[in-house]
């Protein structure tokens, strides 16, 4: 498992595409809240806070996991490494759960270097240290429940298509949509008084809990739901897929 985990992020670094995306995640961050006017711009902003920052990154994340995630099972289909993989002495948990971990590994790394944002707004503030940091770690929680889920879901994407590119399209609708989807919806001002139900099963308003520092139970159980319903779908589907090449030994035979 632990060497299926390492052939993921070597995979993963070895490509091009892979430093593309982490350097634009970095680049949009850094030119969106420390060099364009007002908008996100931690300056402008006037507080103490990267609150800014934790606004934008998921709209970020909608595209940097999806580019991670793409190529978790379909580049292994397209170039016919499946069925070698699914024959390993692995089960399919262990095959899931180390591409799963690999992943939330790389948006890790791509979120380190954005502590070097909180430092500098902890020197910056007036006086300085004048930073909320429930706020700050419950945001950063927040944001890597977010990022699992996303993962989760791109995950399952790759195990159903052998194309990379709807991979990565289909992961950011369904991503994009759970985000602001029932926001949208609720929005409409069509249901009444169950507007705030409708709301509650997006990932903004979770996230958005989860930002103010406090953790709430309800909060975590829905992220880790997401997580679990995706991560069975994909065992699910890596089943149907064993299941195929059963049936089509058997013909062949």
């Amino acid at each position: 498992m632990f060497t299926l985990y390492k052939k993921e992020i070597f995979s993963f670094l070895n490509s091009l595409i892979g430093y593309i995306a982490v350097i634009v995640f970095l680049l949009i961050n850094g030119l969106f809240l420390w060099v364009f006017p007002m908008g996100f711009n931690i300056i402008d902003f006037g507080y103490a806070s990267l609150d800014n920052m934790f606004t934008l990154a998921p709209m970020v994340f909608l595209f940097l996991i999806p580019a991670i995630t793409m190529r978790s099972f379909a580049d292994e289909k397209r170039s016919g490494t499946i069925e070698m993989l699914l024959t390993k002495p692995l089960t399919d948990f262990q095959i899931i759960f180390s591409k799963y971990l690999a992943s939330i590994t790389l948006v890790l790394l791509a979120l380190l270097p954005t502590l070097i944002y909180a430092v500098s707004v902890y020197l910056l503030g007036s006086p300085k240290g004048n930073l909320d940091m429930g706020g700050l770690w419950g945001s950063y929680i927040g944001l890597i429940f977010l990022a699992s889920a996303f993962a989760a879901i791109g995950l399952f994407i790759s195990s159903v298509t052998d194309n990379q590119i709807v991979a990565f399209m289909l992961s950011l609708i369904i991503c994009g949509f759970l985000l602001m989807g029932f926001d949208i919806i609720a929005g409409l001002a069509l249901f009444g008084k169950v507007d705030l139900f409708i709301i509650s099963l997006g990932i903004q308003a979770h996230y958005t809990s989860m930002s103010r520092g406090v953790i709430d139970t309800r909060d975590v159980l829905y992220f880790l739901s997401i997580i679990a319903i995706f991560l069975m779908m994909t065992k699910t589907a890596l089943e149907s897929r064993k299941w195929e090449n059963t049936v089509s030994v058997k013909k062949k035979a």
